[in-house]
């Protein structure tokens, strides 16, 4: 839809008193802006729906329809739109009270901003495969309602450094085009310390290329990091970041609650000592798959009860990846 079709409709809905559809074109205006480049405009377009919907008690609507990456940007970007909920998730109380720290400061940015203070953005998320990293990333996006942007590591990394610092570039400026949540995953192959002993020229290049642009960058957007390899990523990253978050392997409590969690509405009779002992070490996507799996079994097998067997043979698949 052109801009002027765009005031027309808007100009419509208002004469007609129809709110939900005047936000809803407005919304379609500011993608259509996004898509121009007009990332200022859009932001604003955004905020001033997001603003009317709060007064007039409207429901906020999922994120705005953006354009899929184009151009260079194709093979260095993905995107889609979550609608994981951090209440989906299972976290450590900690955890929980920093990521939610994060999204009040977001959603009350204009309050902060109007007293000089710049709202959390910047995170890194350190622990081993498996504990929730990515489904964090993929929960901020969902509770904000806006797009998540992976990023690309074979795409962005060549063989010629030069070209490597040029596309962290490319995807820095984009990030004040169009706000949302990108997310660097196995970031310990930007992030490496500059001092290894395979270390050359080039790569130490790389890493400063993108400790300015992550210092320098003044968006709105989010920008998460992530790496199961915390202990060679480079010192002078942590102080880049707002916030650093730790993930850790499931205690025997919250295996039980995951656990709990893929089998309500069956019956259920399990020895928990037994299975809090027998996932002991493993991750929670592995716990949340062993529970599926026998909750599936269960299913195929026509009947609605699990057994501590069903769970513990599942686990025990789950630790040897047969």
């Amino acid at each position: 839809m052109s801009t002027a079709r765009h005031l027309l409709a808007l100009l419509q809905n208002h004469v007609e008193g129809n709110s939900t559809q005047l936000y809803s074109t407005a919304l379609q205006a500011a993608a259509r802006e996004a898509e121009l480049g007009h990332g200022n405009v859009a932001k604003k377009l955004r905020e001033l729906v997001e603003r009317g919907r709060a007064q007039e008690g409207i429901p906020q609507p999922g994120a705005v329809p953006l354009a899929q990456p184009k151009g260079d940007l194709a093979s260095l970007l993905s995107v889609s739109y979550p609608q994981v909920r951090l209440n989906a998730m299972t976290l450590q109380v900690d955890q929980r009270a920093r990521l939610e720290r994060v999204l009040l400061e977001q959603m009350h940015h204009e309050k902060l901003q109007a007293h000089n203070l710049a709202p959390r953005r910047k995170l890194l998320l350190l622990g081993p495969p498996g504990t929730g990293k990515t489904m964090s990333a993929s929960a901020m996006a969902g509770e904000l309602h806006l797009p998540l942007f992976t990023i690309l590591l074979e795409g962005v990394i060549t063989k010629f450094m030069g070209e490597t610092a040029q596309k962290l570039r490319m995807i820095f400026d984009t990030t004040s085009r169009t706000r949302g949540v990108y997310f660097f995953d196995e970031f310990d192959a930007i992030g490496a310390r500059r001092t290894t002993g395979n270390d050359v020229g080039e790569i130490r290049r790389v890493l400063n290329s993108f400790l300015q642009l992550l210092e320098n960058d003044r968006s709105q957007s989010i920008i998460m990091a992530a790496t199961n390899h915390p202990d060679i990523l480079d010192a002078a990253l942590f102080r880049r970041f707002d916030d650093v978050l730790e993930y850790h392997l499931p205690d025997a409590a919250e295996i039980e609650k995951l656990v709990r969690g893929q089998l309500i509405g069956f019956n259920v009779d399990i020895a928990w000592q037994e299975v809090r002992t027998a996932a002991a070490g493993l991750s929670q996507a592995d716990v949340v798959r062993a529970a599926q799996e026998a909750a599936k079994t269960s299913v195929l097998a026509n009947i609605r009860h699990v057994s501590t067997g069903d769970i513990l043979r599942a686990l025990t698949e789950r630790r040897t990846g047969k």
